[in-house]
């Protein structure tokens, strides 16, 4: 969406907004950082700009519902991520020559108008979650036969130890037998 600022720069005082941004991502894209989560809604987006004495303040929050799988135990999570969002608003020509890293905290007005779709979707790649749990105490799966430890114990018989860690098993062992003997 392409909001019409020309009314802000002429004096006016307030301009709200209220829409949805379709997010066309695709979920096996593994070069993208939303790799494994798909949006079965549009992005819902509302804020306000303020004008003051010249000066433009951009509040906004943006919301989406996500579908994904739990890091550990690989079972289905949704949920809703909200994100708040405040810049400056600024004619490119007002800005000069500030280094890139700058003009980031900056929403850029290019001839009147201000490009909202392209920085909402960077900053949800930067600020969404990598990873998911289904839950904060999620057991996992169990390295060797796969069952999901949140569903209860499997029928693995001993774990095994890693032979890299065998001889620190040795080690802690022989420190019990130790411990057991006084």
């Amino acid at each position: 969406m392409r909001l019409d600022l020309r009314p802000l720069l002429a004096g006016d005082r307030y301009l709200s907004f209220d829409y949805e941004l379709p997010l066309d991502t695709d979920p096996e894209d593994s070069s993208s950082f939303l790799f494994g989560v798909s949006f079965p809604s549009p992005m819902k987006v509302s804020g306000d700009i303020t004008n003051t004495a010249g000066y433009m303040r951009m509040t906004l929050t943006m919301s989406v519902d996500y579908e994904a799988t739990c890091a550990r135990c690989l079972s289905p999570v949704s949920g809703e991520f909200t994100l708040d969002l405040e810049k400056t608003v600024a004619p490119r020509d007002l800005l000069g020559d500030l280094d890139e890293d700058r003009l980031d905290d900056f929403a850029i007005i290019e001839d009147g108008f201000l490009d909202m779709d392209e920085p909402l979707k960077e900053q949800l790649e930067m600020e969404f979650p990598l990873r998911f749990l289904c839950r904060e105490d999620c057991k996992g799966l169990c390295p060797k036969c796969g069952k999901n430890l949140n569903e209860g114990d499997c029928d693995c018989q001993k774990k095994e130890i890693d032979p890299r860690l065998a001889p620190l098993q040795k080690i802690l062992d022989a420190m019990k037998k130790e411990e057991n003997k006084k």
